[in-house]
């Protein structure tokens, strides 16, 4: 069960102890469910993934699909810059019940040219009995996957997407040359809209942990040809998408979690949270009104 539009790339809850905190993120989920997300990425970059080990991660996957109870999509990030390791986890990570598919990062420091992420892909993939959705995001790997690369993987019979991060030429050229069945959702916020006219997936979402009821609005009025209202929406989100990235992320989405009420903790080192600075600037540009959960 992949055919999720709006999904998100759930943050990781930590208590005062840094300990993961299990029942802010059962409250939290409950929210996204009703505010339209229909699918999440679970321990990913926003969900602070690098700073999770093994251990807290089968725990985190295993406790995430007991929480959504097959309500929506889950996918589970297992991807590393080591090949033998992601195959071995997503082998793993494959046997959750509740997991529909797994997230897997193009090689990051590493820097693998076109046929070492073939050859990279190929092993996670056939090692996992889950699908597999590819992940490119230059800015954080150094390296680039290139269309005809995906177009290569999507053949895989066990590699059923990607979440793209780049530009709307990239993701159209994606979409051209790939099976009309592999699923291509853009990481990119501001391009929720656009990729639905380019025949894209959907988005996987950072700011629909804040304003998934307005991205799904936004998204029902596409679907009904109702522009006007898809327009107003989207420039609305436009700026405050952007602000959740003003500094390094997920730092400004906890914040603004912690101010709605959620208690969802600090971001892990070597992440640090806003100073109070930065959360004043961070409400007014979101024009949030802090003290309850939405």
């Amino acid at each position: 069960m992949l055919d999720a539009e709006l999904i998100t790339a759930i943050i990781t809850p930590f208590a005062a102890n840094d300990e993961i905190d299990y029942t802010v993120l059962a409250n939290l989920t409950e929210h996204l469910l009703q505010a339209g997300s229909d699918g999440f990425v679970i321990g990913g970059t926003t969900g602070e993934g690098p700073t999770l080990s093994a251990e807290e991660k089968i725990t985190l996957f295993t406790r995430f699909a007991a929480i959504v109870n097959r309500r929506a999509t889950i996918i589970a990030n297992v991807g590393s810059n080591n090949t033998r390791e992601s195959a071995a986890f997503a082998q793993q990570v494959s046997a959750i019940s509740g997991i529909d598919g797994l997230l897997v990062v193009v090689p990051y420091y590493n820097k693998p040219d076109q046929a070492g992420m073939i050859a990279h892909f190929t092993a996670v993939a056939a090692a996992a009995t889950k699908p597999v959705v590819i992940y490119n995001i230059p800015g954080r790997t150094g390296v680039d996957m290139q269309v005809a690369t995906v177009a290569t993987l999507a053949q895989h019979p066990n590699i059923a997407g990607i979440k793209q991060c780049g530009d709307l030429n990239t993701f159209a050229a994606i979409v051209d040359h790939t099976p009309a069945d592999f699923h291509v959702w853009t990481g990119e916020d501001a391009q929720f809209i656009q990729v639905q006219t380019l025949g894209g997936a959907g988005v996987i979402s950072v700011a629909s942990h804040i304003y998934a009821e307005e991205m799904a609005q936004a998204l029902s009025a596409l679907r009904v040809g109702d522009l006007a209202t898809t327009a107003r929406l989207q420039r609305a989100l436009l700026p405050k998408m952007a602000a959740l990235f003003a500094w390094p992320s997920p730092a400004p989405t906890k914040a603004a979690l912690n101010a709605l009420g959620f208690a969802v903790g600090t971001p892990r080192l070597p992440l640090l949270p806003l100073t109070g600075d930065q959360q004043h600037i961070l409400m007014q540009r979101l024009q949030l009104k802090t003290g309850a959960a939405l």
